[in-house]
């Protein structure tokens, strides 16, 4: 596996983690201590924003999960990949986006910059 495919692959266990202590574990694996997220509707640093951010997704749409949808693409230690947020019940997908992640030399995500592709109601 590519240091850019483990990266997103453990960015997106962060982002699966709904159980509190899993979830700053997961965190803090996927991201440097200050680690930043930014999309259009947050921008938070560190590992404790960053869980934060990630339990106010699982609030907002429970019974959901993260997946990759495509492939991951890197180089110079910059990944960009796609993901959708997937019903477990009966597979629908009302968000999606893309995101651009910069990791260190150890795979660790130093910043994210999430784009939203698709959102109820727009």
């Amino acid at each position: 596996m590519s240091i850019y495919a483990a990266a997103v692959t453990r960015y997106l266990e962060a982002w699966n983690a709904t159980d509190a202590d899993v979830l700053a574990k997961a965190v803090a694996g996927a991201w440097t201590e200050d680690g930043t997220y930014t999309d259009p509707l947050v921008d938070v640093r560190g590992h404790e924003q960053i869980a934060a951010v990630i339990q106010g997704a699982h609030e907002q749409f429970p019974g959901f999960e993260f997946r990759l949808a495509g492939d991951v693409d890197g180089n110079h230690h910059i990944a960009r990949f796609s993901w959708e947020l997937v019903s477990t019940a009966d597979g629908s997908a009302p968000v999606a986006g893309s995101d651009v992640v910069t990791l260190t030399e150890d795979g660790r995500i130093t910043s994210v910059l999430g784009f939203l592709d698709r959102v109820p109601g727009a």
